[in-house]
């Protein structure tokens, strides 16, 4: 799976994990998304499957800060735009937070969930707390890597007790 990232600036970029993922070759990063790429989008109304690998050939990651969030994704972005089902973060600024990933957790989610746990592990292998979000999320990141449709995803979220 071919790893993108949009960088829009918004952020430290000594704590920037999309800067550290492109610094080490595990993403590129990229001014415009293209029509084959997994835009990885909080806002989105499908969530993203298993079986979106076979939609496009990367995924995108999205690089912006939290608080202005709302009007980064107000921006259109070409791809095919999904959402990651609930997963907590792992990372010491949002740590525990439901939703509150940051772009290498994002991108790592995605691509466990699309099957390649071991590109998950490589890109939070660079993290001191990478560990700590497939710790975290370890059981519903195997749960939603099998589900198969979005009621599959909302009962997973229902047995964790997770708010979709």
């Amino acid at each position: 799976m071919y790893i993108q990232v949009v960088m829009m600036k918004q952020d430290d970029p000594r704590k920037c994990s999309a800067a550290k993922l492109v610094k080490f070759g595990l993403a590129k990063s990229v001014k415009k998304t293209t029509s084959r790429t997994l835009v990885l989008d909080p806002f989105s109304k499908k969530t993203l499957l298993k079986s979106d690998k076979n939609l496009a050939s990367s995924v995108t990651g999205i690089d912006c800060s939290w608080n202005l969030a709302t009007a980064a994704f107000k921006k259109t972005f070409s791809g095919i735009p999904r959402k990651l089902p609930p997963l907590l973060a792992g990372n010491p600024v949002n740590y525990s937070k439901l939703n509150k990933l940051t772009t290498v957790e994002a991108l790592a989610a995605a691509a466990y969930i699309l099957g390649d746990s071991d590109m998950a592990s490589t890109l939070l292998d660079k993290f001191k707390w990478g560990h700590t979000f497939l710790a975290l999320n370890k059981n519903i990141l195997q749960e939603y890597s099998e589900a198969e449709s979005e009621s599959e995803i909302i009962e997973i979220c229902q047995e964790y007790r997770l708010f979709v």
